[in-house]
């Protein structure tokens, strides 16, 4: 389980001071709703590891996760923007989601299933420049679920989806989840994907996380 106690946040010269407490299971979606501005992204970054908050725990299973660096934190994040290398193919996008030394032969398999599963096997060589919206989001969403690690957290990841492929992937994104026991945070303003996926749900006001 992972689990957060009065995580306190304040960014330098604002006003508003955030006070996160919440837990999520593993193998079910949790949901963060709230208004723009709320402060949602700022939770993000406290559980990735990009803010440190001034006080409070984070823990997954137990492991304290507060001073650990990002880049060793259990944790994938997906955000609003892309953040694709427009020069390289999608194939090689996705790619970078892979942990080094991962073997050629495995790192084709998983790299071939996941496109696939994202219906963009033929544009596997396009590269990102001519890529679609909401063909970008599924290239990132594909390198994001490729890293395997039991936190996932989702920015509005089906924004620019049309509603078949919304819920198809939606539908991809509940069975990992299940699968492979991670704990899934999403954000979304659509309360579609809300109802579609989460097993428990919070609302961010005034800078208090509460259960909704």
């Amino acid at each position: 389980m992972l689990e957060a106690e009065h995580l306190v946040f304040a960014h330098p010269g604002q006003s508003t001071s955030y006070d996160f407490s919440f837990t999520a299971e593993p193998g079910e979606v949790t949901a963060i709703s709230g208004p723009s501005g709320s402060g949602k992204s700022t939770l993000f970054d406290l559980v990735a590891g990009f803010l440190k908050p001034e006080s409070g725990t984070l823990a997954l299973d137990g492991q304290n996760l507060i001073h650990m660096l990002p880049e060793t934190r259990p944790v994938s994040l997906l955000l609003q923007a892309d953040n694709l290398f427009d020069h390289l193919s999608a194939e090689d996008n996705v790619a970078l989601g892979l942990s080094r030394g991962t073997h050629k032969a495995e790192a084709r398999r998983r790299i071939a299933d996941v496109l696939r599963q994202m219906g963009l096997s033929a544009l596997a060589h396009q590269r990102a420049a001519t890529l679609s919206g909401g063909q970008k989001q599924r290239v990132a969403l594909a390198r994001t679920l490729l890293r395997d690690r039991p936190v996932l957290l989702l920015d509005e990841p089906f924004s620019a989806l049309d509603d078949d492929t919304r819920r198809s992937i939606r539908t991809l994104v509940r069975d990992l989840t299940v699968r492979q026991c991670w704990h899934t945070i999403l954000v979304s303003h659509h309360a579609d994907d809300i109802a579609a996926l989460a097993s428990r749900r919070y609302q961010l006001k005034d800078g208090v996380l509460a259960s909704a």
